[in-house]
């Protein structure tokens, strides 16, 4: 690597000595590359069309034949291919064809000028007449046949993968394309996006732990969230009854496939609308952003085929886990009872689990969740792990929460919100406890939060999603776009 760098070092000063840069102030393409194949597809194969174009990108395939050269020239748009010929090129400037064969390297931006020719294989090519370096790379791309194998470098140097990989470039697209018609869909609604505090006293909304910071100036020690939610519900304390925020997110928890420490989620309130509501909300949303992205609410993902048409499934947890195992943990009185079920069927049972309700939970995650492949609401949790949501209006020990699972990975998480203050303290009381005996991801007390609640917030319905980030020379990059 070292010698290939000093042998591009030496192209660079050879550039120089030219007048070539190597690195330009700037280049104006007239076409992008995908709108030249699409004004001239009816060229015929053989024929040329005099009008002058200039397009430019990175150069990815260089072939030299004698007195003719084929680069591959691609932009953000695609590729086109460069006809080089030496008469050609050396009919404006001798020599150009051999500076241009033996100092642009692949890997490499260039400007070219000149005009459209479909070779007698029917590649639309630019033939070229005026070349500029704009920028020498002096590092090598990956080998063109094996790409980027390495998955760490992929995710710590992601400019590489996104280089030499198209796929991961559509899906960056279609990424940035789904953020924007979400936010389309809810702004269409009255849903108003507000932009809630990074920096945070308090860490609350989610079971995590949290990044820890320090303000110089007031001396006050501080949080990165790891959570919109109390803050976009003291907007609906305020009067807001439409609000969400589309925002980063970070937790200092470890990194797998289906976790980054930085992430972006989506967060939504509905004042005067309960967990019903927000299911159907969940289904147009989401299907109607994958229509518009992707054409149909049919999706192929990882060879399969995903069908987000509404209406999804609904099923609640206790049913799911009974199907999936064969335990009915509405007849477990108590800890013990359900705990030596569980291992009867092979399952595990975690200290920290110490509620048939925290069970429960553990009994679908580990026989359940992994299962779900296509759309479904998971209804009905257990109160001790849904601290801030409301109480089931009819089913003792329970909550008005769903969750959303596609291809086995948690999409949503939604309830009715719980407003009565008193309840929430003991809740989030009963949080700060399991934190004081080993819990790290529990949640604390937040009085100003329960303030908020005590002024009067009405009865919303709240939502949350969450999309992981693209690492960018991240030391914990190993995921990557979602």
């Amino acid at each position: 690597m070292s010698d290939l760098r000093e042998t591009r070092l030496e192209k660079a000063a050879a550039l120089a000595q030219l007048g070539q840069g190597p690195y330009a102030l700037r280049f104006e393409p007239s076409h992008c590359h995908a709108e030249l194949q699409r004004l001239h597809a009816d060229l015929p194969s053989g024929q040329e069309r005099l009008a002058a174009v200039a397009v430019a990108g990175r150069v990815m395939t260089r072939r030299v034949m004698g007195k003719l050269a084929f680069f591959t020239l691609v932009d953000e748009s695609g590729p086109i291919q460069l006809y080089l010929e030496k008469a050609t090129l050396e009919a404006a400037s001798p020599g150009a064809f051999g500076q241009l064969t033996s100092l642009v390297d692949a890997g490499d931006l260039i400007g070219v000028t000149g005009t459209l020719r479909r070779t007698d294989r029917g590649e639309l090519s630019v033939k070229v007449s005026g070349w500029q370096m704009l920028s020498k790379a002096l590092q090598p791309l990956p080998d063109k046949w094996h790409g980027l194998a390495d998955v760490e470098k992929r995710y710590r140097q992601r400019y590489l993968d996104l280089i030499v990989s198209p796929h991961t470039r559509e899906t960056f697209r279609r990424r940035a394309r789904m953020v924007s018609a979400m936010r389309r869909w809810l702004d269409e609604r009255g849903f108003l996006e507000i932009e809630t505090p990074v920096l945070q006293s308090v860490p609350g909304g989610a079971d995590a732990r949290p990044f820890e910071t320090h303000h110089n100036a007031l001396d006050l020690p501080l949080t990165l969230r790891i959570a919109t939610e109390l803050h976009l519900k003291r907007l609906v304390v305020g009067g807001f009854e439409r609000v969400y925020e589309l925002g980063r997110i970070f937790r200092n928890e470890g990194v797998s496939t289906r976790h980054n420490p930085e992430f972006t989620s989506v967060e939504i309130y509905q004042a005067y609308a309960d967990y019903h509501d927000m299911m159907d909300l969940t289904e147009q949303l989401i299907s109607s952003a994958c229509e518009q992205v992707c054409g149909d609410t049919r999706i192929t993902y990882q060879g399969g085929e995903i069908d987000l048409t509404p209406p999804w499934r609904r099923a609640t947890m206790h049913e799911l886990v009974e199907q999936a195992c064969g335990l009915d943990f509405h007849a477990f009185e108590s800890r013990e009872l359900a705990a030596a079920a569980m291992r009867e069927k092979g399952l595990e049972v975690p200290e920290l689990a110490d509620s048939v309700g925290r069970l429960l939970n553990e009994a679908f995650e580990q026989t359940v969740e992994a299962n779900l492949v296509q759309p479904t609401f998971v209804l009905d949790y257990p109160v001790e792990i849904s601290p801030l949501a409301r109480g089931h209006r009819s089913k003792e020990g329970l909550v008005e929460r769903f969750e959303l699972f596609i291809v086995g990975r948690e999409t949503a998480n939604a309830f009715s919100e719980l407003i009565d203050p008193l309840d929430q303290r003991q809740r989030l009381e009963a949080q700060q406890r399991r934190r004081a005996v080993g819990d790290l991801d529990a949640q604390g007390v937040d009085e100003d939060f329960l303030h908020a609640l005590e002024v009067g917030m009405p009865p919303p319905e709240g939502w949350a999603s969450a999309s992981t980030a693209w690492p960018c020379c991240s030391p914990t990059a190993r995921r990557s776009v979602m």
